[in-house]
């Protein structure tokens, strides 16, 4: 894993947005567990399937023309850093999910590179999560998960999967590449759920 420098103090930040055992940053630190991939948006393809085998897709351009929002939310990694305030744009999972056929508890996003992580279906609604292809006014970095990621702002940020190509509705929980580690199976900041144990 590797993680570019540039933590700073607390100075100048509303620290009553600051989860337990967090610091704050102005800078956004690039975590990574393996190589960045490189996918050119005219191969892009986004799935989404159902337990009852619904399967649909959008291409880069059909993904573009889904209703888009802006999205402004703090960010909290599990290494420690937080940053306010941060700037994205992309289409919600409200938006992705309306007309799918499920009665899944939780959803699993896939990752080009191999990485997947679990969520519960609650999570993941009622505009809590959105796949994101632009960061601060320009399309989202590689390094950053472009040419798209999922953003769940509410909690430790390896659950905002970078790279995502799919999710995957299911009737059972099916822990990801972090969690299968030892990471929690929420991760929920406010409450420190950083470890299986916490």
């Amino acid at each position: 894993m590797s993680l570019s420098p540039g933590f700073s103090g607390r100075r100048g930040f509303d620290t009553s947005r600051l989860p337990p055992g967090q610091y704050p940053t102005h800078d956004f630190p690039v975590l990574s567990a393996g190589p960045t991939p490189r996918i050119d948006t005219d191969d892009w393809e986004f799935t989404l399937d159902t337990e009852t085998g619904q399967h649909t897709a959008w291409t880069w351009e059909q993904f573009q023309a889904l209703p888009q929002q802006d999205v402004t939310t703090d960010l909290h990694c599990v290494t420690r850093w937080s940053k306010f305030d941060t700037r994205w744009r992309g289409v919600s999972l409200d938006t992705l999910l309306a007309d799918a056929e499920t009665a899944a508890d939780f959803v699993i996003a896939h990752c080009h590179g191999g990485y997947t992580t679990n969520l519960p279906l609650e999570d993941v609604l009622d505009g809590q999560a959105w796949i994101v292809h632009e960061y601060d006014g320009f399309p989202l970095s590689p390094e950053h998960g472009g040419p798209a990621r999922l953003l769940v702002p509410h909690l430790y940020l390896w659950k905002s999967a970078k790279w995502v190509r799919g999710l995957t509705l299911s009737p059972v929980d099916e822990p990801g590449f972090w969690e299968a580690a030892g990471y929690h199976n929420h991760g929920d900041p406010w409450r420190e759920q950083r470890t299986w144990q916490d």
